[in-house]
């Protein structure tokens, strides 16, 4: 079985090092302006680039910045100062759906990457942007068996990038998903003037609505579905069918979410990955990771397209499914490096020893784990509350930038 890619998504520093610890291949990310998630994440500015480019290297990871929106005559000054940036930093590749970026991306001599947005649905198309692009992301609305068919002719036919190496072709494997085709939508525009291609998407299709025949007045009747609003696309529990099509990168959609999902979701698809290079992957084990990516932000999940679907499945309420969420308890304080101890100060809710406690901060990344043992005020007890100042035994080091959680069932509507 041939080993994915696993591609991360990073919207913040916790994100980042979230996903560099649990597993990732690579990371994708947006500086500022300019990305699908202009505004739906604290982007990184373009002084981080050189920062975010270290940490991916310390861990052999590659980095893709993206700058797949719609491109006017006034971007292209920044277009040209991001690429120019970003080759300065050593980033590994950028993802383009304008045809300008790709040539000022080719002009500096850095890796290009295909998005989504351009809607690859066939051999031809692959073997055209094969002259500017080594890695392509195909169409979310194909089949896997379309997937395959393309994926085979790049073999059969030898469609090399400008690399040298066969064409790598990207599916999204996990994440929320939209109503238009391949992300394309103009919604947001002509309700708010916020245009979705330009990052700015205000998510009209995830709210409920009742439609009505004007003609008869007549309501129909929708099933309590939130009809523009599909459900988040799961591939872990039909991975060995995504491998066996061919596809060289699995994309985890993202970059808007919190750190702790980006922890959990790909900490689960790299157990999945390395269970089928070493052929334990199963049944009971996509049961396991089924439920745990449940615990964080959802929609609900279906397989998408790639298993033939004719039509979406759609969301039956607003907001997430998550059978888990995070509270905030307080802020680190200090860490003590030869007891191994981290001080926090409460600042909400209580914590107690036997609760699952969340730790998140930009250096940090993401740790969770069950709390066993506490110091309240420097005495031995079970329970802090608002006020207190505790101190807990770690494994790492905390900074004062960091926040404490506690993760409590979370009560799901059917």
């Amino acid at each position: 079985m041939q080993n994915i890619e696993l591609m991360a998504p990073a919207g913040n520093f916790e994100s980042l090092q979230a996903a560099l610890d649990n597993g990732a291949d690579s990371i994708y990310f947006g500086v500022e302006q300019l990305n699908m998630r202009a505004r739906a994440s604290i982007n990184f500015t373009l002084d981080d680039l050189p920062k975010i480019v270290e940490r991916c290297q310390a861990k052999n990871v590659r980095s893709y910045l993206t700058l797949n929106t719609i491109i006017y005559d006034h971007d292209l000054s920044i277009v040209k100062m991001l690429i120019k940036k970003a080759k300065e930093a050593k980033v590994t590749a950028v993802i383009a759906m304008d045809q300008a970026v790709i040539a000022v991306a080719r002009q500096h001599a850095l890796e290009v990457h295909i998005s989504t947005q351009i809607n690859i649905t066939n051999i031809e198309t692959v073997k055209f942007y094969s002259l500017f692009a080594d890695t392509m992301v195909l169409s979310r609305e194909l089949s896997l068996r379309q997937v395959k068919y393309i994926t085979e002719q790049i073999e059969k036919d030898q469609i090399k990038g400008p690399s040298g190496k066969l064409i790598e072709i990207e599916i999204f494997g996990h994440g929320a998903l939209c109503m238009a085709v391949s992300g394309k939508c103009y919604m947001s525009l002509h309700s708010h003037n916020s245009s979705a291609n330009r990052g700015a998407c205000k998510q009209n299709c995830r709210k409920k609505y009742t439609v009505i025949d004007q003609e008869t007045g007549v309501k129909m009747e929708i099933d309590n579905e939130y009809i523009m609003s599909p459900k988040d696309l799961c591939t872990i529990d039909f991975l060995d069918q995504v491998a066996d099509s061919g596809v060289k990168v699995l994309k985890i959609e993202g970059r808007g979410r919190a750190p702790e999902y980006v922890a959990k979701v790909i900490k689960c698809y790299r157990e999945a990955i390395n269970s089928l290079g070493n052929n334990t992957y199963s049944k009971e084990k996509s049961n396991y990771w089924m439920q745990e990516l449940k615990k964080v932000y959802n929609r609900g999940f279906w397989s998408g397209y790639y298993l033939g679907q004719k039509l979406g499945e759609w969301s039956n309420s607003s907001g997430s499914h998550a059978t888990q969420k995070k509270v905030y308890i307080g802020k680190g304080v200090h860490f003590y490096p030869k007891a191994q101890i981290g001080e926090f100060i409460i600042e909400a809710y209580d914590v107690s020893v036997g609760d699952t406690i969340l730790i998140t901060g930009p250096t940090t990344g993401v740790k969770e784990f069950q709390l066993k043992e506490m110091l309240v005020n420097d005495k031995a007890l079970e329970k802090g509350t608002k006020g207190d100042a505790i101190t807990i035994p770690l494994e790492f080091r905390i900074r004062p930038s960091d926040k404490l959680y506690k993760i409590v069932e979370n009560k799901v509507e059917a």
